[in-house]
């Protein structure tokens, strides 16, 4: 049985991340994060292979950590709070929020489809769950008033590197009574 590795998936995300929030998408260079870490970046291209696909994979932990809570609300009934969940996860997370910008998700499975191409599945089923749940409300209306919507209000603020400002809040609430009650 061979040692544990010294320098971690997580470890090295959580160096990519730092090199990211602190300098931008075109600092996160290997040297760069191997600076951060302490590591060889040696270290790095073996668990990773390419600079490319270590902020992928810092791309998709970060979508995964989002979409938990998004599914959450939506398996707990409540479809204002995954609206919500968008903009206070932002606020929350305004790092990771930042990182979710770099990549569409549909061109990371064109590009490794072996280890993207469930990316949204929980949050699909967490979708279809509540359309079954709901019947009459079409998912397509529960899509724009949980995603859409709060994707659209918060992408602006994100872009200018600024946390969506609380009155989005209200705003996306409105939005989603709307598009749900009609």
């Amino acid at each position: 049985m061979g040692r544990p590795a010294k320098f971690g998936e997580d470890r090295i995300l959580d160096a990519a991340l730092a090199v990211l929030a602190e300098d931008g998408p075109g600092a996160a260079t290997i040297g760069a994060i191997a600076a951060r870490l302490g590591a060889p970046s040696g270290s790095i291209y073996h668990r990773f292979g390419s600079r490319d696909l270590l902020l992928a994979t810092l791309w998709a932990r970060c979508a995964r950590r989002f979409q938990e809570g998004f599914a959450a609300a939506l398996a707990a009934d409540d479809a204002e709070a995954a609206a919500l969940h968008t903009p206070r996860w932002c606020r929350a997370h305004p790092d990771e929020a930042a990182v979710l910008l770099l990549y569409r998700r549909q061109d990371l499975v064109a590009e490794w489809p072996e280890r993207f191409a469930a990316l949204n599945e929980e949050s699909a089923a967490a979708l279809d769950s509540f359309a079954e749940r709901h019947p009459g409300l079409e998912r397509e209306r529960l899509v724009f008033a949980t995603v859409d919507v709060p994707y659209g209000a918060v992408r602006r603020h994100l872009l200018a590197r600024r946390p969506p400002p609380p009155e989005v809040d209200a705003l996306i609430v409105t939005a989603c009574r709307a598009v749900l009650s009609s």
